[in-house]
């Protein structure tokens, strides 16, 4: 990645390392969370991977959708250890959470035009509360269960925890998921651009410059590549 945004992310890291104090100061869980998006092959998973290795920091690939429910979740969280990192990949695809609460209020609004218009629609409510009222249906990991896993009261467990999330569609998910305070670092992984060109030459080809350099940089500007294309 351009080596600007790298030092910015190891400056975080760094900081929150070394925070221990801050945190019990101002009341708040040893904990950081980052969000990792943009298109696909351009270096989030060896992100991970590099942070992990960068702290010496143990790491849990979370994986949703064998998650039975909340509660299950919120055994997950306090089996976990200090300094280790929780990963959440694709987070978009794991399991419906994303625009839950939005659909909701549609289905509401829908409901309430109904019940105006209908009359016959008190039927239908005394058929929706018996489907409300069963318990299997609470069964499941809900979007709250999972805002809970990240800075509800048990997540004060433990230290020096940080939270990965990554997506490939970063619209796609709720605000709240997303919103500062949980995800307190957005990293945007984005196409190879010249400045990360050359650190990949460096690393693959040992080399600093090169008479095509000049050619690539405005190449570079006008295609979107990512840096897995670039390294092949």
């Amino acid at each position: 990645m351009d080596p600007k945004k790298k030092e910015e992310i190891i400056n975080d890291l760094v900081a929150f390392t070394k925070g221990k104090d801050y945190y019990f100061k101002v009341g708040k869980p040893w904990k950081r969370g980052y969000l990792l998006y943009g298109p696909p092959g351009t270096g989030k998973s060896t992100m991970i991977a590099a942070i992990a290795n960068f702290l010496n920091y143990d790491s849990y690939d979370l994986e949703l959708t064998s998650v039975i429910d909340n509660l299950e979740l919120r055994k997950l969280l306090m089996e976990t250890t200090s300094k280790f990192i929780i990963v959440i990949e694709d987070i978009d695809c794991s399991v419906d959470l994303t625009g839950k609460r939005k659909e909701e209020k549609e289905k509401k609004k829908e409901k309430k035009e109904d019940e105006s218009i209908d009359s016959d629609s008190d039927s239908d409510s005394d058929s929706d509360s018996d489907s409300d009222s069963d318990p299997k249906r609470g069964k499941k990991l809900t979007l709250l269960g999972l805002l809970n896993f990240i800075d509800g009261i048990r997540s004060a467990c433990g230290e020096e925890r940080i939270i990965i999330f990554t997506t490939n569609h970063v619209d796609k998910l709720d605000a709240a998921l997303i919103r500062r305070g949980r995800m307190d670092m957005h990293i945007e992984m984005s196409y190879c651009r010249y400045e990360a060109f050359k650190v990949l030459a460096k690393n693959y080809l040992g080399i600093d410059t090169h008479s095509l350099f000049q050619e690539i940089q405005p190449l570079l500007e006008e295609v979107n590549m990512s840096p897995c294309d670039v390294a092949a």
